[in-house]
């Protein structure tokens, strides 16, 4: 099959797989090139099926991740992305194997990714990942698991950073990035729910990597807390706002 690495001279003329069929996140997918742009300057591949498909991975060194964890001298996969007619045809496996054979040859010790206990939107199914040689190394509530492949025997075991307490302790508070054009392109569309409701709603866009390290969302892209407490990393729709919303009401009642 024939892949295509996205770099800063052929990036505006590509598409980066999600979101390209809708209009609605023609933005999102705009602050996505861009933080991709800035990114490369530091390391990060783009790789992708080159078609028009869902077909990718994405990845940088770890010291670069915008994601609290302590993987030294590792590479952190962002997103691998195999979907539709593409599934079971071995794409994924072979994404995997360019990060690793990248890894080796820019001295690395090993590969480390975000997943989840079990299958979930947006997370990766660890079951692919042990699959392919990768092992739970840390774990964080409620659901979240770093995995880890490692060449390197004596390389250090990469962990979470100890989490942070969400700062707003009332109403909605989302922390995300533009690493996702759907994270963008939602964030109206939930306060406009919010709004509706009553409710307090406050997002904090992360910018930088270090706010991203910092962060009390394990999955930076996107987390939504309410009252405090981690809700959620999917990203919702308006409907899913609603429900869970319509929930607690009923609950306080």
């Amino acid at each position: 099959m024939n892949y295509l690495s996205l770099t800063n001279k052929n990036l505006s003329e590509e598409h980066v797989c999600c979101a390209f069929s809708s209009k609605k996140y023609e933005s999102g997918v705009m602050e996505k090139k861009k933080w991709i742009a800035e990114r490369i300057e530091e390391g990060l591949v783009f790789y992708r099926l080159n078609e028009r498909a869902k077909v990718f991975i994405e990845y940088l060194p770890a010291k670069r991740a915008w994601v609290p964890i302590q993987a030294p001298n590792y590479m952190y996969i962002n997103c691998l992305w195999v979907s539709g007619k593409y599934q079971n045809g071995g794409h994924g496996a072979q994404l995997l194997d360019y990060c690793k054979q990248d890894a080796i040859n820019r001295g690395m010790d090993g590969i480390v990714h975000l997943a989840s206990k079990k299958k979930m939107p947006f997370l990766s199914d660890a079951r692919f990942f042990e699959h392919q040689g990768f092992q739970v190394v840390d774990e964080a509530e409620p659901y979240f698991q770093l995995l880890a492949l490692t060449w390197n025997e004596e390389s250090e075991i990469p962990t979470f950073s100890k989490r942070r307490d969400c700062t707003e302790k009332e109403g909605i508070m989302i922390y995300y990035t533009a690493q996702c054009p759907f994270a963008v392109g939602v964030v109206t569309e939930l306060q406009s729910v919010a709004n509706r409701k009553g409710i307090s709603f406050q997002t904090k866009k992360l910018t930088t990597q270090e706010e991203a390290q910092k962060s009390p969302a394990i999955w930076t892209t996107f987390s939504l807390f309410y009252n405090g407490d981690f809700i959620t990393h999917e990203i919702w729709n308006e409907t899913k706002l609603e429900k869970y919303l319509e929930k607690i009401e009923k609950e306080c009642h």
